[in-house]
């Protein structure tokens, strides 16, 4: 009897922890974990303007070795941003220069992409005479928007891409972020006075 008695105890036991069991895994089951926190990588700050509310001339200082350029008006401190020279052999020059031209769609006659005759790209970093334009093709100058010419053989401030903030990506000029070459294009006038400093990091 006791072992009867006992036998069924500690099945009925058995049935009841396992149910109990298949509850939990039940439970567990149907919660699953929460995803992962996907952090979505912050962009870098490119430039900061303050100048609207500042008086006085303007001018512009380019140290290569940081690759920013400091807008100043008068001795106050309007604004800087990241900007992108020439690297290579086409670095940009340090000097002091005097913006003489002031154009708002400019397109380069140097640099651009060769287009066959269907109007795809073959070539996306072309210097026009260098490589033979495909028959029927032709030679698609580079946009460079908001220009401010620096010098008499093609050297300027424009809007760009700046690929990597810190470093030399152009063909020599002297590529701003969009919404700052449109900033800094608005400010300056001919004859604004531009100094670069430093040299290119390698």
């Amino acid at each position: 009897m006791d072992c009867c008695v006992g036998g069924t105890l500690r099945r009925w036991t058995g049935q009841v922890l396992g149910g109990a069991a298949m509850l939990l895994l039940a439970s567990c089951a149907s919660k699953p974990p929460p995803p992962p926190v996907v952090q979505t990588p912050t962009k870098p700050v490119l430039f900061e303007w303050n100048g609207d509310a500042i008086e006085g001339p303007v001018s512009v200082k380019i140290v290569l070795d940081e690759q920013k350029a400091y807008i100043y008006k008068g001795t106050e401190q309007a604004g800087w941003t990241y900007l992108a020279s020439g690297k290579g052999s086409r670095a940009s020059p340090a000097g002091n220069y005097r913006i003489s031209e002031k154009i708002r769609d400019k397109y380069s006659g140097t640099w651009g992409v060769l287009k066959d005759a269907e109007g795809n790209v073959v070539d996306g970093d072309a210097r026009s005479g260098r490589e033979p334009v495909p028959p029927g093709g032709r030679f698609a100058g580079a946009p460079m928007p908001y220009w401010m010419r620096l010098t008499g053989y093609g050297m300027g401030m424009h809007a760009g891409h700046i690929p990597h903030p810190g470093r030399p990506a152009s063909h020599g000029c002297i590529r701003l972020p969009r919404e700052m070459a449109e900033i800094l294009y608005e400010a300056v006038k001919i004859g604004t006075p531009v100094t670069i400093t430093g040299s290119t990091p390698r």
